[in-house]
């Protein structure tokens, strides 16, 4: 990669050089895949980084890649302007960029048309846009709507709103003892009074790949409507909503090397085309007159307001930033990074894995707990390591509480993560635990 500047990254040598690494066979190993991808992330450059820092808080917010900063930068440098495609030459040039991103996101969930393309801040506007805009129409009272255990508050407190305001009910489906959603228990769970399921297509906390396709027919098999919170599979894992058949899945940026305050919410069109609007002004109605207005159809009637244009081609360049890596080698890397992690965290004294221990179906996010150790107090001892994890609920506090704690320690990886950094968190948590133990003997 030696002599690709970041202009050029734009110009076709990212995929230049992954090609001619594909073909002299360099892109197969993942330690040397994941230190040639760091070159296109500018926070991990030495000049803008933390000196020695290990970032392991993927699963909160990835890192940017260059040619996503580029995309951004570069569409308010020549082509800012509120986008139109009938009007000035500027504000129709900034119409066609957008609406290319809105293509580039369609081919990404396999969705049928861009007309089933919602913009929206991030999964948890996703969610609270059809928990407002199809409930308020379609929840009635005695209506069910099936959650899990496993979920993350953005996938728990919308929907549980909106059944309060129907008068209808939440039931949970349950986990087993690592985290993984109980099919037989889901199956149990719904009923005919099921109108919605909603579940996470990965957990922030287990970190474990859900089987999507056979959840989705579970529902479908009982007449129920399927929601898919994929904020933690979309970095990870191919997205084909057709395959999957859900009804509804929303998915966030900037946990895929994307910018913050952009994301998507798919829904089938037939179904957008029964739900209100969730917000009203410009652009999602024309020819507003005193007592009129002509609506906009299908996922445009959710586009109030000047849209984030510029967000939205930041997820186009994602998106084709990760095509371009490739998601097969993604997902080698992110395999053996799992493995690693896994082997390194077992030998650790008085760690708990909340997660199946199983490096199948799972990604890089490695949840725990330390007898005799608070996580927060973890968390900060390895702050002081310069070593970056999150700590806490975890936005999920049923799940834990299902797994026997409040709060838990969490490290989750990403593409540009090396293995010693996995490394330096396990030499850390070595030390940490031991001083731990040199204390208690005191």
């Amino acid at each position: 990669m030696s002599g690709i500047t970041r202009r050029d990254l734009g110009r076709g040598a990212l995929g230049a050089w992954l090609t001619n690494a594909a073909t002299s066979g360099s892109a197969v190993s993942s330690s040397r895949s994941s230190s040639e991808w760091r070159k296109y992330f500018p926070i991990l450059e030495e000049a803008n980084s933390i000196v020695g820092e290990v970032y392991l808080d993927s699963a909160a917010t990835t890192h940017r890649a260059a040619t996503v900063i580029d995309a951004i930068t570069g569409f308010y440098a020549r082509d800012n302007a509120n986008p139109a495609g009938a009007l000035h030459r500027r504000a129709r040039r900034a119409h066609e960029r957008f609406e290319a991103a809105r293509e580039t996101v369609a081919r990404f969930v396999n969705a049928r048309t861009t007309d089933e393309i919602v913009w929206t801040r991030g999964t948890t506007e996703a969610v609270n846009l059809v928990a407002t805009s199809w409930a308020e129409r379609e929840l009635k009272a005695g209506d069910e709507i099936l959650l899990t255990v496993s979920e993350h508050a953005s996938n728990l407190l919308p929907w549980r709103i909106a059944a309060k305001r129907a008068r209808a009910t939440v039931r949970y489906a349950d986990v087993d003892e690592s985290g993984r959603i109980s099919l037989a228990d889901l199956e149990r769970k719904v009923t005919k009074h099921t109108r919605l399921v909603a579940f996470s297509h990965i957990s922030n906390v287990a970190g474990y790949i859900n089987p999507a396709d056979e959840i989705c027919s579970i529902a479908r098999k009982h007449g129920a409507l399927v929601f898919v919170d994929a904020a933690q599979s979309a970095p990870h894992v191919p997205i084909d909503v057709q395959s999957m058949n859900c009804d509804f899945l929303g998915f966030s940026s900037h946990k895929m090397v994307g910018p913050m305050a952009i994301g998507v919410l798919w829904v089938r069109r037939h179904l957008l085309e029964r739900m209100s609007p969730y917000q009203s002004g410009s652009n999602m109605a024309h020819d507003v007159d005193i007592d009129t207005e002509s609506m906009e159809h299908a996922a445009r009637k959710f586009g109030a307001g000047t849209p984030n244009a510029s967000g939205a081609i930041g997820l186009a360049a994602a998106i084709d930033f990760l095509k371009e890596l490739g998601r097969d080698r993604i997902e080698a890397h992110e395999g053996e990074l799992v493995k690693h992690g896994l082997n390194l965290l077992r030998k650790v004294p008085g760690l708990r894995l909340l997660g199946p221990a199983d490096p199948e179906r799972r990604v890089p996010v490695f949840s725990f707990v330390i007898e005799g150790l608070d996580a927060r107090d973890v968390m900060r001892a390895l702050d002081e390591r310069q070593i970056a994890v999150r700590a806490g609920d975890l936005a999920a506090l049923p799940l834990l509480q299902r797994l026997g704690t409040r709060t838990a320690v969490r490290a989750s990886a990403y593409l540009y993560t090396r293995r010693s950094e996995l490394d330096r968190l396990a030499d850390a948590l070595l030390e940490i635990t031991g001083a731990q133990h040199r204390r208690s003997e005191h």
